[in-house]
Order: C-alpha cells, then sequence, then structure tokens
C-alpha cells in the first residue's frame, strides 16, 4: 500500500473541527450486526455510513489491530506485531504486562492520532484503547487510565463523559472501549448465546452513550466512529494442534502460542533438524520461515517478529502439553489472529456525525483506511501511512469541509 500524507510540525489548529469520538467493540465479526441484537447500532449505520465489512490487517489480533486504526500503518510498521512478542532491548510484551504496556518505547515505531492532536492544541480524552497508558513520543492524552476491566460498559461511557464535561474547551478526539463481546466469543464461541448477550450488553451503552450526548447537546455536533478490530471464528473442543508432537521444542524457544504460533531456535543449539520438521507439512498448521510468508500479508520485516511463523488453520490453535497443562482455563470456543482475509475475521465500520454521509454504504476497505479518515475529521495532516482516504471518501458528508492544514 502506498505511503500517505507528511509529517505534521506543531502549531495552534486553523480551526476547531467537530469532535471525534472513536469507539472499538472489541472482536465484533462484521456480520454480528444482522443478528437484530443491536437496534442503537443500526439506528447509527441507517443515519450514516457503514460497509459490508472492513478487513482488518495480518495478524488479526487486538493490540496489532488497535494500534493500526489509529497510525495508519500494518502492524509490521507499527511495531505491535503481536499481543505477545520480544524485543532485544525491551524484553517482553503481553497484555498481561503492566510495565511493557505503559513503557513507550513499544509504540514508538508510529504515533497515534491522539498525540499528533496533542502536538496540534488539541485535547484528547481517551476511555481506554492500547497504548494510551504510555507516553508516546512524550506525550500523553489529557485524560486516560490504566485499564480496568471491571468497569462496565455503562461506567466507561459514565467516566469519559465526566471528562468531556469538566474540560473547558472539550476534548476533540475521545476513545471508548468495549471488550465484553471478546470476552464471550473467546470463552463460549462467536455463535453462543452469552455472545448474543454480551451484543446486547453493550449496544445498551452505545444507546446510553447517544442518549448522554444528546442531553449535553454534543450529538449533533460529534463524529462517532464504530469499528473493531477483527472477528470470531468458532474453534471446537479437541481442535489443538501440539507443537511439541510437531517439532522438537528442545531446540526452539516458543515465543507465542495460539491461533499464530512464534518460535527463534535457542542459542548455541543446532535447531535445523527442528527447523526442517517445524517448516514440513502438517494437518492443522502451515509454518513459514518470516522471510517466506505470502507477500499479502505484509508481515515479517519487523525484527520484532520471530524467524519462524506457524498460522492455524481457521477452527484450530496451536499450543504445547507443558503450556496446556500450566493453563488454569479451557482452551477458547473462539478465536481470532487467522489469516486476515478469511470471513471469519472480517470486522465492523459504524460512522455516523456533521461530517459523515447519511444512510450510505460504502465498499469493503483494509482497516488502515480509518487512520486518514479520522485525521481528515480532526483537520490534521496525516502522517505517513499505508491507508487511502480515497477508498473511504464515499463516508464523508458531499458538503463536508476539506481536510484543515496547518501552517
Amino acid at each position: 500500500m502506498p505511503l500517505a500524507g507528511c509529517a505534521v510540525r506543531p502549531a495552534a489548529p486553523a480551526a476547531t473541527p467537530h469532535a471525534v469520538l472513536l469507539v472499538s467493540i472489541d472482536a465484533f465479526r462484521a456480520d454480528y450486526i444482522d443478528r437484530g441484537l443491536t437496534p442503537n447500532l443500526v439506528a447509527l449505520a441507517h443515519d450514516g455510513t457503514t460497509t459490508p465489512y472492513m478487513l482488518p490487517s495480518f495478524p488479526s489480533l487486538t493490540f496489532p489491530n488497535h494500534y493500526t486504526l489509529v497510525t495508519g500503518r500494518v502492524p509490521d510498521r507499527n511495531g505491535i506485531v503481536n499481543n505477545t512478542m520480544r524485543d532485544e532491548r525491551l524484553g517482553r510484551f503481553s497484555l498481561g504486562n503492566r510495565d511493557a504496556t505503559a513503557d513507550g518505547r513499544w509504540w514508538a515505531e508510529a504515533e497515534p492520532i491522539w498525540v499528533t492532536a496533542q502536538k496540534h492544541g488539541l485535547r484528547t480524552a481517551t476511555m481506554f484503547w492500547p497504548g494510551t497508558e504510555a507516553e508516546i513520543h512524550g506525550v500523553r492524552p489529557d485524560h486516560w487510565m490504566p485499564f480496568d476491566d471491571a468497569l462496565t460498559p455503562r461506567q466507561r461511557v459514565d467516566k469519559l463523559l465526566s471528562w468531556i464535561d469538566g474540560d473547558s474547551p472539550k476534548p476533540v478526539f475521545d476513545t471508548l472501549y468495549f471488550d465484553d463481546v471478546d470476552h464471550a466469543g473467546h470463552a463460549f464461541g462467536p455463535d453462543s448465546q452469552e455472545v448474543n448477550d454480551a451484543l446486547r450488553k453493550v449496544d445498551d451503552a452505545l444507546g446510553y452513550l447517544v442518549a448522554q450526548l444528546r442531553r449535553r447537546g454534543l450529538y449533533d455536533t460529534t463524529n462517532l466512529v464504530v469499528v473493531s478490530d477483527h472477528g470470531m471464528a468458532d474453534v471446537p473442543r479437541g481442535n489443538i494442534v501440539f507443537a511439541d508432537e510437531e517439532t522438537d521444542l528442545d531446540a526452539l524457544d516458543a515465543v507465542s502460542y495460539g491461533v499464530m504460533a512464534t518460535f527463534n531456535a535457542k542459542p548455541g543449539v543446532d535447531a535445523s533438524h527442528a527447523v526442517a520438521r517445524l517448516l514440513g507439512p502438517h494437518a492443522h498448521m502451515r509454518c513459514y520461515r518470516k522471510e517466506d510468508l505470502p507477500a499479502r500479508l505484509d508481515y515479517g520485516r519487523n525484527p520484532r517478529v520471530p524467524a519462524y511463523l506457524c498460522l492455524a488453520e481457521t477452527g484450530w490453535s496451536i499450543t504445547s502439553h507443558a503450556t496446556l497443562a500450566k493453563r488454569k482455563d479451557p482452551m477458547s470456543r473462539g478465536e481470532h489472529g487467522y489469516d486476515n482475509l478469511d470471513p471469519s475475521m472480517r470486522a465492523l465500520f459504524v460512522a455516523r456525525g456533521p461530517d459523515i454521509g447519511r444512510g450510505v454504504t460504502i465498499a469493503p476497505f483494509p482497516n488502515v483506511d480509518v487512520y486518514p479518515l479520522l485525521a481528515h475529521l480532526l483537520g490534521l495532516e496525516p502522517l505517513p501511512n499505508d491507508g487511502n482516504l480515497d477508498d473511504v471518501k464515499g463516508a464523508l458528508r458531499a458538503t463536508g469541509a476539506p481536510a484543515r492544514q496547518f501552517p
């Protein structure tokens, strides 16, 4: 994909744009909206712009795709190449490692849009989003808090609104993050009653958000952009590939397991036989040297990507017997991380607001395009990125003002 835009320079904004509120419903598969369980989301789509689906970037995992959405760079170029990764200088990164997720050095290969907005004098408030706990390029949002999954969807809305209410001028870029649908999908599978219940719960929070924005007179001056990071696939019980049955793990260092398992050769060990076995044919998974990955995945050049990568067939996951024995919970009944072209990985996009077209459906597009759209709505010159505003220009109201330029 071509690079677009150029670096911004610190300056006061030429005009105050309409507020942009970016909402993520983690693991909301594109076809979930057709289940008849999310009337508030459907109402936003009917009054705004949607698409049959949005393509996630590879790998279709949570942190990599959330950072892609706000930087416009695919994971291989935004530095967050996996939910679990290693860096020669920084050590180990994982979702539960708060020291790592709050360390701005992990996120420094790209600049998220809230940092660019801050640099241009726009206030921001981030009610959870991967990266918002870190100081990136020396900048933090005006409002943020450490992730707390105990907060209900309505409580997250209330917290964001409290920041908006307390600020003058009000934040111009805000985020909200809901993880209920993802949790239910992993634990019970995408076709479960629990996922349906989670869809209703999050949709209730969206309706509550809209009502509260209306009460404050902010609804018609706010561009709401609702997305997901990826979809969810069903994983029947027992659909496990055991890596230790497929190769010699005494010679390999497993960096991550799951839908995508990654390995490096252990230093000082002859791993040639183990690598040959790993790269051979397997039932329900395919393994690659990272330099041999299919070019369309746009992945494998970043040094944080381990030397060898195995991708499970959709509906399967990869682990080892020793790792499984340490698990406190059973293997997930739903998973993501598969080939980003797999239909079960398709993501959600709905937008509604003063600068968004009404009653519009645009063609499917890759999620790197969300960033240039956000930049346009905020009047920011986008930093170099992999997206293309032309792909999503149909989402913009025909009479909307062009992107504001900074001197």
